[in-house]
């Protein structure tokens, strides 16, 4: 964008599969308020080569990323640890993008966009993060923040802020980034830093763990608190059917009681 803000995403094989997550994802833009335009802005970095190659079918900005001797083409379960230095690499390549001068929205792919999320979030922070509860304080560090979706401005904050937390995966090992980041939120190097950080309410960053209550507000779901592809597609193809008949209502009949999201369903079980 004019202010050097692009989104990113990361995606392997299983979920740029036909028919995944991938193709709900890029539908979300597509059949979202105000979202499509955005599409334009979206950088998927693929894990693998078939990922690239599904990408490039599909899509008109997508960039290989290579991590020497690992396949991150499969499946990779909740803390195995494929999954955890899949994890870790992401977070190596945000610090990259910092330090190349981009401010990013990073997201997940098994979240959906359903409206342009910039309004919601605040002009002064540095660092900003969905949450998979939020305590009703966006300024509150004891939040519980969800890597899957995050707004970061590109300065020396920031990027010394990265190069920590990637760092601090040597302190806690076998431990993921989110929980990492939960650890470090409290170290006097974050204040030392002067980062500043909020965190983003789930009325408009809504998820699986506590979803949006209103439809009218709403501008992303997120299939958190959720382990296994399948349930995830499965619950996010209802958020976007669900979505679709709010959609057809005519304005006057969308009201915070009109409609009602069905899912999480499987992500339950």
């Amino acid at each position: 964008m004019e202010n050097k803000t692009i989104i990113l995403t990361t995606l392997n094989e299983a979920w740029a599969a036909p028919n995944s997550t991938f193709d709900l994802f890029l539908e979300s833009f597509k059949i979202g308020n105000n979202t499509p335009w955005l599409l334009k802005h979206l950088v998927v970095v693929a894990l693998d080569e078939n990922a690239y190659g599904r990408c490039v079918m599909v899509h008109p900005h997508c960039y290989l990323l290579h991590t020497g001797g690992t396949n991150f083409s499969k499946e990779a379960y909740f803390l195995s640890p494929t999954y955890l230095q899949m994890m870790w690499r992401r977070i190596d390549l945000l610090h990259t993008v910092l330090r190349l001068g981009y401010n990013f929205i990073f997201t997940d792919v098994d979240i959906m966009w359903l409206r342009n999320p910039f309004p919601h979030f605040y002009a002064e922070a540095d660092f900003q993060i969905a949450c998979d509860h939020f305590n009703g304080n966006s300024s509150d560090i004891n939040n519980f923040p969800n890597g899957g979706f995050n707004y970061i401005i590109s300065n020396n904050r920031t990027v010394h802020f990265y190069e920590f937390w990637y760092q601090s995966r040597l302190k806690y090992p076998g431990e993921h980034d989110q929980d990492v980041l939960n650890k470090i939120k409290h170290d006097p190097t974050v204040r030392n830093i002067g980062l500043k950080m909020r965190f983003l309410d789930t009325i408009y960053f809504g998820g699986f763990c506590e979803p949006s209550r209103d439809m009218n507000e709403v501008c992303t779901m997120h299939a958190n608190c959720c382990i296994g592809l399948e349930k995830k597609v499965h619950d996010l193809s209802l958020v976007l059917q669900d979505w679709k008949m709010y959609m057809s209502l005519p304005p006057d009949q969308r009201s915070p009681n009109s409609s009602r999201w069905r899912a999480p369903q499987k992500c339950h079980l």
